[in-house]
């Protein structure tokens, strides 16, 4: 006797198919000269980076990029093999892990090339690191001068300087000059570094929005695509470019219907009350709130897709539950799902939808899908 389907309150489904095929769209923007080096940190944008990463290196990426020591260690203990480049983290009780798991760290600041190259020099093992340069992020990077940078690598022996990278500020704002300024700062330092006799393997700049509008100054020999890879373009503000990358979202987010019933006209629903009920409805409340990554913003404004039709968030989302009117829509029964994000038929709200919806951006929202939001691969 067969076995029960599994059910969840509250689902993602991450299309391996389209991250792959985004991986490969981006590849063949920037071509071969060119390496990628997909951003999975934050658990993919919440896809998922175990399985994101087997993907990748299924598709012959060569490079994955974290934001932190622990996420590094998550892969590895997956069995990930790629090259994995820690972005944000050079704390000290992490540095040992770095070596341990083979992680390259980003250096942001001078002293750190000197602390690890006397880890290095201790414990042996692999030294290669990326040194970041503030270019006017005002974040992350050192803004000491090429002078001081040449003395402090070569003074760093037991060392290799692998990857020099910086990060935009106001890569989609084609309005302001920003981006040209710190692509200037970044190529004379460059430039000073080489003439310095310093020229590593890797330059890096640009993440999703340079390659999608093809501002190929800014690729470098590698770049590092996060939004992109899930199938996500922000659009771009003042005279910009066409778009050149075709990609599409990865994931479908879905919850069960719990419950269906009838209100009378007058009925208020949910905490506070938000919404009274202007004629008889039918409602129907769904197994995910605020807790498992609905913007609470979208209380009696956001939407849902339920059988290919558009149904409105009634009342305040909660914690684990959210109300939608299904008064118009084709009949539901509780065990149906709904879509929170995701497509069908002709009916579409995407990440950047919720945003607008939720004053917010994509990025926060997919970011904000819950841990508890059960994952599944199709």
């Amino acid at each position: 006797m067969s076995s029960p389907p599994v059910v969840h309150r509250s689902w993602v489904e991450v299309s391996r198919q389209q991250i792959a095929a985004n991986y490969r769209a981006i590849r063949n923007v920037v071509g071969p000269e060119v390496e990628v080096m997909p951003v999975v940190k934050a658990d993919a944008y919440r896809h998922g980076a175990v399985e994101v990463s087997r993907i990748l290196e299924a598709e012959g990426a060569g490079w994955l990029a974290v934001s932190n020591v622990e996420e590094g260690i998550v892969l590895r203990q997956a069995g990930i093999r790629a090259r994995i480049l820690v972005m944000a983290d050079f704390l000290p009780g992490e540095r040992d892990a770095l070596i341990e798991f083979r992680l390259t760290p980003v250096i942001h600041q001078l002293p750190d090339v000197a602390e690890w190259n006397e880890l290095i020099t201790r414990r042996g093992g692999d030294g290669r690191y990326h040194l970041k340069i503030d270019s006017g992020m005002g974040r992350l990077g050192t803004r000491a001068s090429a002078g001081v940078i040449i003395a402090a690598i070569e003074e760093a022996r037991a060392v290799h300087l692998e990857g020099l990278m910086t990060h935009f500020a106001s890569a989609a704002n084609y309005a302001t000059g920003q981006t040209s300024q710190q692509l200037e700062l970044f190529s004379e330092v460059r430039k000073s570094l080489s003439a310095g006799g310093i020229s590593p393997e890797f330059v890096h700049m640009s993440s999703s929005i340079p390659v999608a509008y093809g501002r190929k100054e800014a690729w470098g020999n590698m770049v590092r695509p996060g939004h992109a890879m899930y199938g996500y373009v922000s659009a771009a503000r003042g005279e910009a470019p066409g778009v050149i990358l075709d990609v599409a979202p990865a994931l479908t987010w879905k919850a069960a219907v719990l419950s269906v019933k009838d209100v009378p006209q007058g009925a208020l629903i949910g905490y506070g009350g938000i919404c009274k009920a202007t004629h008889p409805m039918r409602i129907a409340v769904l197994a995910a709130g605020y807790a498992d990554g609905i913007p609470h913003r979208l209380s009696n404004r956001g939407k849902v897709i339920v059988a290919g039709q558009l149904a409105p968030i009634i009342g305040a989302v909660s914690m684990d539950l959210t109300t939608i009117d299904v008064t118009n829509c084709s009949a539901i029964q509780p065990g149906d799902a709904v879509i929170i994000l995701g497509v069908e038929g002709d009916v579409r709200i995407d990440a950047q939808e919720i945003a607008r919806v939720a004053g917010t951006i994509s990025y926060s929202v997919l970011c904000g899908i819950s841990a508890r939001v059960k994952r599944v691969y199709v």
